[in-house]
């Protein structure tokens, strides 16, 4: 029963970011190696934040900031039925957290795995996600598919109360401060717990043999366990080196060497624009208020030998702890190309497992399908900028498989040779927004707002340039599928799977959005109604709206419109 309607709803985004303290709070309990990556990662953006306050004098980010920063999580579940995901989706919506965009896991060629998925987001400012997969069970022939639906539909992961929380949320469009802390409960202590418990070891081993992990990971286990937990890195390159530093997989030199040539690049691209993507809560005006410092080679050297002492303490020694190593490659754009977001991890740990059978034996086994991911992100891409990454990725991929030993052999030849095939992309946010290949958000300037009236272009480019508007890019919000794939088959040592059905079936955004009961979100029409109400809003102020050619304000108007249609900003 229903309890009656509450006059003051809690905050939903204040108690996103409770459940995703528990829920990082319960990871660290079930996988240490987790907790530990997380003070790797502290480590190094600590490092990162002493070369960036020396090149931008007069920045400073207490410890608190810092663990806000880094502290973003994107998760990752499975689902095995369709109730479940439609329940699951009303769970994230308690916490402001929506569909955002339709991933066909089944259509990456060699990369393709039996699931659908969407990322649940909030649509503004997000700071967690959580990528959602539902398996497909006609992906499979009729009787394996008979045996998997009868095996999931023996479970129940929602209880009562959750059921009754969730829809009290639906119904009434909110919950009680103690009512969220009710379901966040219930996402950590049962929906997304580890048991470590499974069943039907035979259909497990059948599907895993069969080259579906993924499968059997869904299947046979009792909750929607966390994958992984994704923190925020401030520098993909010098974490991954860290990490396999303290992993046992490089010796001191070679990390001292890698983290310098991160750092190094660091120099040349922390530039504001650097600042502002990855340091949210700055203003422009805070950051332009920095004065221009240098780093040199030496300070350099410094900062990398001093990490590498740091890392080299006895509570960062990773070797003791059980692991399965880190990946060879990161996954996502060339270090010099900022679009979109880079991937690593480490990989899945093997677990200890109890099958429970279907005449009450038990069967003692393992299981590998948790690892550690780590992230950076960029900027959002326009269409037009999604589709020269695309080809450039397919360029790399063909150029790696050429010689995938090179990685291990000479690091620099395979960075080079990966960076080459992304030169066609252009490496600094204005070019990237002239040339129309990310979003960006503009605003005027105080020079602008003096000049309103007279200013007699109405190009937002050469406004910038004149100094009239300044300009930031959209960060990236969304998930990469290929990306997501590869990091899914290294983990698994799983490269893709076909279909055993008779006929191959084909899913669509709209068969998910049945499932879930409720919209999926276009992230592009996000991005693309943001930059279009800042420069609606910009040449308002500036009093140049009129001066528009009229195609171009249409354009920005009906992107606007789309924007605002989605009733959720």
């Amino acid at each position: 029963m229903l309890s009656t309607p509450t006059a003051v709803f809690a905050d939903k985004i204040k108690m996103q970011h409770r459940l995703f303290a528990e829920l990082s709070a319960m990871f660290g309990r079930e996988v240490p190696l987790y907790d530990k990556a997380l003070l790797v990662n502290q480590v190094t953006n600590e490092t990162v934040c002493a070369l960036l306050a020396q090149l931008h004098r007069g920045f400073t980010l207490t410890a608190e900031q810092l663990e806000k920063t880094s502290g973003e999580r994107h998760g990752a579940i499975r689902i095995g039925t369709r109730e479940e995901y439609r329940w699951v989706s009303g769970f994230f919506a308690a916490f402001a957290m929506l569909p955002h965009n339709f991933y066909d896991m089944t259509s990456l060629g060699g990369k393709s795995q039996p699931i659908i998925a969407t990322a649940f987001r909030s649509p503004l400012n997000p700071e967690h996600r959580v990528f959602c997969s539902l398996l497909m069970i006609d992906y499979f022939a009729p009787e394996v598919s008979a045996r998997v639906a009868k095996l999931l539909s023996r479970r129940q992961i929602f209880t009562d109360r959750a059921k009754e929380l969730i829809l009290k949320n639906e119904q009434e469009g909110g919950l009680s401060e103690a009512e969220s802390e009710e379901l966040v409960r219930e996402g950590a202590t049962r929906i997304f717990k580890w048991t470590g418990h499974a069943h039907d070891f035979q259909l497990y081993k059948e599907l895993s043999d069969a080259g579906f992990k993924i499968a059997a990971d869904i299947a046979c286990f009792e909750s929607h366990h966390l994958n992984h937990l994704t923190p925020n890195t401030l520098c993909m390159d010098l974490y991954t080196a860290a990490m396999k530093y303290c992993l046992g997989e490089m010796d001191k030199a070679t990390f001292v060497a890698r983290a310098a040539r991160a750092l190094t690049w660091l120099r040349q691209t922390g530039d504001r624009d650097y600042m502002k993507l990855h340091f949210r809560h700055l203003s422009a005006d805070d950051i332009e208020a920095f004065a221009t410092g240098t780093v040199s080679d030496s300070a350099i050297q410094d900062l990398s030998t001093k990490l590498a002492d740091r890392l080299s303490a006895p509570d960062l020694d990773l070797t003791k702890l059980k692991h399965s190593g880190y990946k060879d490659f990161t996954e996502g754009p060339a270090v010099d190309t900022p679009i979109l977001l880079r991937q690593d991890a480490y990989k899945a740990l093997t677990e200890p497992v109890i099958f429970h059978q279907p005449d009450g034996t038990t069967v003692d086994a393992a299981h590998t399908a948790r690892f550690g991911e780590i992230e950076q992100r960029f900027y959002a891409t326009t269409p037009a900028g999604r589709a020269l990454y695309d080809s450039a990725l397919a360029a790399s991929e063909v150029d790696r498989a050429k010689d995938p030993g090179l990685i291990k052999r000479d690091f620099a030849a395979y960075d080079a040779a990966y960076t080459a095939a992304f030169v066609a992309i252009p490496k600094t946010l204005p070019e990237l927004l002239a040339k129309e290949l990310v979003f960006g958000r503009f605003s005027p300037t105080a020079k602008g707002l003096a000049a309103a009236g007279t200013i007699s272009t109405t190009n937002i480019h050469e406004l910038v340039a004149q100094g009239f508007v300044r300009q930031e890019g959209l960060r990236y919000e969304d998930f990469l599928p290929f990306s997501a794939a590869g990091i899914f088959a290294s983990n698994l040592g799983q490269y893709g799977t076909q279909s055993t059905a008779a006929t191959r079936p084909t899913y669509s955004q709209g068969l998910l959005e049945e499932i879930m009961g409720r919209q999926i979100i276009d992230p592009n029409v996000l991005y693309a109604g943001m930059e279009a109400e800042s420069k609606l809003e910009t040449y308002a102020e500036l009093g140049l709206l009129d001066k528009l050619p009229a195609s171009e304000k249409k354009k920005l108007e009906s992107a606007l419109a789309a924007y605002q249609a989605l009733a959720v900003v």
